[in-house]
C-alpha cells in the first residue's frame, strides 16, 4: 500500500492533487474522465472524490402529511474511486463523511474499498445542506469527523460496530482529515479549533487539507499556530480559482472563506465572467508560488467548475 503521507514525505518536489466531484446519477462518468484528462499530464499524486448525502424536499401528500423524497443523487465515492484507480492507475482519496450517512453505511463502505486495495481516505464531518429534518442525533449516525475517525481506528484493528470481529484487515486505512485556516464555522474560536484539530492529529490523522483560502497570510498564521501548538504533520494547502462573478458572494457564504478586498474589487470592476476567470488564474498563481516558496509540501485544487483554470495554474507550477 502506497500512503498519502509518504508520498508528501518522500517527494523531492511539492506535489500536485485535485479534488473531484462525482456526477449526479444520470450523467455520465465521463464528465469526471474529461477532468482527469486534462490534469494527469502534470502528474498528480492523487484525486480526491467528494462524498455528497442525498440532499431531500418534503412532499405533500393528500391527506395532508408529506413524505421525504431524495431529490439529488450522486454515485457512492467506492464506485468512482474504483473507476479511476482502474483507468487511470492514480491513487485515489475517497472521502468518508458523517452526515448523511450511519455507521453500518460507512462499514460497508470501508469493507468494499478495503476489498478493493483502496486504503487511502480523507475523514470528514460533512455539511447538513439539503438533509431536510433528519435527526443526526440519534445512536445510528456520527455527530463529528472524531467520531467517525474512532471507527476508522476500529475497522483497522479488526473491531466492526456493536464490536463485531471483521476478518482480513491486512492493510489499515490511512487518513487525512480537514482543517480550516478561518476556523470551522461551529467553532467559538481559532484556538478551540486548533485544540480539536491536534486531538484528531494524535488519534491518527496523517496529514491535513484546508478548505479553500484567498489571503495566503491567514494560512501562514494559522500554520504558524498549529506548529507552536505541537501539530506537526503536513498541511497541504487547498486552493480554488475564482471563475464567475457570483463567487464573490457564494463562496463566503457556503465555505466561509474571506476574499481579499484587491481581489474582490477587481472582480466587481470586470465585464464578463471570461475577465473573472483570468483575474482568478493570475490571484491562483500568485497565491500558489508564495505558498510553494514558503515551505508548503504541495497544492490541493477544487475543481468544481474550475477544471480549465487549474490547468492553466498548474503549467505556471509544475
Amino acid at each position: 500500500m502506497i500512503r498519502i503521507i509518504d508520498i508528501i514525505n518522500d517527494s523531492r518536489n511539492p506535489i500536485f492533487s485535485f479534488e473531484i466531484l462525482p456526477p449526479l446519477r444520470g450523467n455520465s462518468i465521463y464528465k469526471v474522465f474529461d477532468i482527469i484528462e486534462k490534469l494527469k499530464k502534470f502528474a498528480p499524486k492523487f484525486v480526491n472524490i467528494t462524498s455528497h448525502h442525498s440532499e431531500y424536499i418534503y412532499k405533500p401528500l393528500p391527506d395532508g402529511t408529506h413524505k421525504r423524497v431524495s431529490i439529488v443523487k450522486r454515485p457512492g465515492t467506492v464506485a468512482i474511486s474504483a473507476a479511476i484507480q482502474n483507468k487511470y492507475g492514480l491513487i485515489p482519496v475517497p472521502h468518508i463523511i458523517c452526515k448523511g450517512f450511519s455507521k453500518e453505511e460507512t462499514e460497508y463502505a470501508l469493507l468494499d474499498l478495503n476489498f478493493l486495495g483502496i486504503n487511502n481516505l480523507l475523514v470528514l464531518r460533512g455539511d447538513e445542506k439539503g438533509m431536510g429534518a433528519l435527526s443526526e442525533s440519534s445512536e445510528p449516525y456520527h455527530q463529528h469527523a472524531s467520531d467517525l475517525q474512532q471507527q476508522i481506528n476500529l475497522f483497522n484493528k479488526g473491531i466492526g460496530i456493536d464490536d463485531t470481529v471483521i476478518q482480513g484487515i491486512d492493510t489499515p486505512f490511512s487518513y487525512g482529515m480537514a482543517c480550516y485556516p478561518e476556523k470551522h464555522e461551529e467553532a467559538p474560536n481559532m484556538d478551540s479549533d486548533i485544540y480539536y484539530l491536534k486531538k484528531k492529529v494524535e488519534n491518527g490523522a496523517d496529514y491535513l487539507v484546508t478548505q479553500m483560502f484567498f489571503d495566503n497570510n491567514k494560512f501562514f498564521e494559522f500554520v504558524r499556530k498549529c506548529r507552536e501548538t505541537g501539530i506537526a504533520v503536513p498541511i497541504i494547502p487547498g486552493i480554488k480559482p475564482i471563475t464567475k462573478k457570483t463567487h464573490l458572494s457564494m463562496l463566503p457564504k457556503t465555505f466561509r472563506s474571506d476574499i481579499p478586498e484587491e481581489l474582490a474589487s477587481r472582480i466587481r470592476d470586470s465585464k464578463t465572467d471570461a475577465e473573472v476567470k483570468e483575474i482568478g488564474v493570475e490571484w491562483a498563481v500568485h497565491q500558489c508560488r508564495e505558498l510553494l516558496d514558503h515551505g508548503s509540501p504541495g497544492i490541493h485544487f477544487y475543481t468544481m467548475s474550475a477544471s480549465d483554470s487549474v490547468e492553466k495554474i498548474a503549467k505556471e507550477l509544475f
